[in-house]
């Protein structure tokens, strides 16, 4: 099992910047994926980006937020970041992380096998 742990949410204005933190814990040499996804009041849950690493490490945004958000890992600390800047109201929503094998469809909620409790995330206008 893996266990993982979301912080860093809270209320800030738009254009402004949060970091999000996913810490990991229990059997992480199973996971070579993390992603981040959202999901905002009555949508479905949507795909952020990847970070992924077998051999050299992979990373892919969705459109909505290239440019604006920068994913890295820690190896020493097990932990994902999810660095967010240039933050618009549209942004609002509770960020999820979740782990699980390399897949080609790191974009489908279903190719992950452990997901974190979610933090909120408001931008106000």
């Amino acid at each position: 099992q893996v266990q993982l742990v979301e912080s860093g949410g809270g209320l800030v204005q738009a254009a402004g910047s949060l970091r999000l933190s996913c810490s990991a814990s229990g059997r992480t040499f199973s996971c070579y994926q993390v992603g981040w996804f959202r999901q905002a009041p009555g949508k479905e849950r949507e795909f952020v980006s990847v970070i992924r690493w077998s051999g050299s490490i992979y990373y892919a945004y969705a459109d909505s937020v290239k440019g604006r958000f920068t994913t890295t890992r820690d190896n020493d600390n097990n932990t994902v970041y999810l660095q967010m800047n240039s933050l618009k109201p549209e942004d609002t929503a509770v960020y999820y992380c979740a782990a699980g094998s390399v897949s080609a469809r790191y974009y489908l909620t279903q190719e992950y096998d452990y997901w974190g409790q979610g933090t909120q995330v408001t931008v106000s206008s």
